[in-house]
């Protein structure tokens, strides 16, 4: 199966998860994944929430930001991943002045 993102539209979600701004988002999913090319634009967040029964592994495609990870501050950047596992929090936030695009993938049980 080739997911091509660019024929996906792309939807507007506010204050994803309790953050700042809005997320854009081109979706598929079925009943074992989510699939997600995302974009925050500056100043935006997706809120802090905790994975019960699923995880997450984001990856970024372009830009910086900080990842809130069980409590702790770090940076990520483009090239690199980002996994939070079942039971554990994080929250993304974009503190540049560019867009941070990334890739998201949360497995459904």
């Amino acid at each position: 199966m080739i997911l091509n993102f660019d024929q996906i539209a792309e939807t507007i979600a506010p204050h994803f998860k309790g953050g700042e701004k809005e997320m854009a988002i081109r979706a598929y999913a079925d009943e074992k994944n989510r699939i997600m090319f995302n974009r925050l634009i500056p100043g935006a967040s997706v809120g802090l929430h905790t994975h019960e029964g699923s995880s997450e592994i984001i990856y970024v495609l372009e830009g910086s930001a900080k990842v809130v990870y069980d409590g702790e501050e770090l940076r990520i950047e483009a090239g690199q991943a980002h996994y939070c596992p079942d039971g554990h929090g994080h929250s993304l936030i974009n503190d540049t002045d560019r867009d941070l695009v990334f890739f998201a993938v949360v497995p459904q049980q």
